[in-house]
C-alpha cells in the first residue's frame, strides 16, 4: 500500500500585521433619525453609536479590502507575492459567484493565491483567523490574508427602526504567518441554528415573486439577539481564555464584535474584566460593520496606543446563524 506524503508547517502561527479601511462618508445620527422617527439620544442610549461610515460608489468591497490588506502587508513587511491564501469574510458581496476573494487576490498582486469567501456574518473574521492559523501550521500556506469587509448600507432598509441606525461599511485585514512563539490561541466556535432567523435577509425567490421586487434587506430580532449575545457569549469568551491558558488578570485587550456597547458592557461584567483591560469601543464612531468590525477595532486600538505589540487580546464575534467564534491572540 502506497503511503501518501503529507506536509507540516511551523509549530506556531501569529498575526503579523493589521490593516483597516474606513469609508470617506461620515454619517452622523442626525442623518438617519428622521426616516425612523427617532433621536440622537435614543440611538446613543440603545447602541452607543454616534456616527457611522457609508461607502461611496467608488468604495467597493474589492477596493476597501485591497486597501486594508495592503496596510496589513505593509505592517508585516511582507510582499503580496508571498501570500498563499486570501480568505474574505463578508455577507454584502452582492455577486453570488465568483467570490470577492479571487478579485482581491488579483488586485493585490498575489501569485495566483488560493482565494475564497466565507459567510459566517459578523463572526466571519474570527472564523477566518482560525482557518488561517490552521493553514499556516499545517503547511497549506506560508502566509494567509484574512479580510473582513462589508457594504451593509447596500442591504439596510433606511426606514427600519430596528436596523437603520446600526449597520455601516468598512474593511479590516490581518496577515497570518509563521511564528517562533504561539500567537493565536485555540478557537472556540459554534452555531445556534435553532435561532438562525434572528438576523437574516429575505429569500430572493420570495422577493422576485412579489409585485414590487426590491433589494433584500437585513432584518433583526434585536431584543432576542441582545439577550443571547449578552449572556451566552461571555461563556464563549471565558472558554477561549481557558483554552489559551490565559486568566483575565493576564489579558491586556478585549476586542469584541462591535455590535452594541451595551452587549460589550454586559460581557465585560460577566467576565469580571479588571480595569486594566483596554476595551474596543469602535462602534461609537464606526457603527456595526459585521465581519469587518473586529479587525477595524483592533487597528484603531493599535493606532491609538491602546493595543501594543506583545499584548494579549481576546477576540470574539457573533452574528447571523447564530454563528460565533473567539480566540486569544498576541498583538503584532
Amino acid at each position: 500500500m502506497t503511503t501518501l506524503r503529507t506536509e507540516t508547517g511551523p509549530s506556531y502561527a501569529a498575526i503579523l500585521g493589521v490593516g483597516a479601511y474606513r469609508p470617506s462618508r461620515l454619517v452622523p445620527n442626525s442623518e438617519v433619525i428622521d426616516a425612523i422617527d427617532s433621536s440622537d439620544e435614543w440611538i446613543q442610549q440603545r447602541s452607543g453609536i454616534k456616527t457611522r461610515r457609508f461607502a461611496t460608489d467608488d468604495e467597493t468591497i474589492v477596493s476597501m479590502s485591497v486597501a486594508a490588506a495592503q496596510q496589513a502587508l505593509d505592517a508585516a513587511g511582507v510582499d503580496a507575492r508571498q501570500v498563499d491564501c486570501v480568505v474574505v469574510a463578508t455577507v454584502s458581496h452582492l455577486l453570488q459567484t465568483p467570490s470577492a476573494a479571487t478579485m482581491i487576490a488579483h488586485e493585490l498582486g498575489t501569485e495566483q493565491a488560493a482565494a475564497f469567501d466565507i459567510s459566517a456574518a459578523c463572526a466571519g473574521f474570527c472564523h477566518g483567523v482560525a482557518l488561517a492559523n490552521d493553514m499556516v501550521r499545517g503547511g497549506t500556506a506560508g502566509y494567509a490574508l484574512v479580510i473582513g469587509v462589508e457594504r451593509l448600507s447596500d442591504i439596510t432598509d433606511p426606514t427600519d427602526r430596528g436596523t437603520a441606525f446600526i449597520f455601516a461599511d468598512g474593511a479590516g485585514a490581518v496577515l497570518v504567518g509563521p511564528s517562533e512563539t504561539p500567537g493565536i490561541g485555540p478557537v472556540v466556535w459554534g452555531s445556534d441554528g435553532e435561532h438562525y432567523d434572528h438576523i437574516r435577509t429575505a429569500d430572493w425567490r420570495d422577493v422576485l415573486a412579489s409585485d414590487n421586487p426590491t433589494m433584500p434587506c437585513l432584518t433583526m430580532k434585536g431584543n432576542e439577539v441582545f439577550r443571547w449575545a449578552s449572556f451566552t457569549m461571555a461563556k464563549t469568551a471565558q472558554q477561549a481564555l481557558d483554552r489559551a491558558g490565559i486568566s483575565v488578570d493576564e489579558l491586556d485587550v478585549f476586542v469584541p464584535h462591535q455590535a452594541n456597547n451595551r452587549i460589550t458592557d454586559a460581557m465585560a461584567r460577566s467576565l469580571r474584566l479588571p480595569e486594566s483591560v483596554r476595551i474596543a469601543r469602535d462602534i461609537i464612531d464606526a457603527g456595526n460593520t459585521s465581519a469587518a468590525s473586529v479587525p477595524m477595532a483592533l487597528r484603531r486600538m493599535i493606532d491609538d496606543g491602546d493595543a501594543k505589540s506583545g499584548d494579549t487580546a481576546l477576540l470574539i464575534a457573533f452574528g447571523a446563524g447564530l454563528a460565533y467564534a473567539a480566540q486569544v491572540v498576541v498583538v503584532p
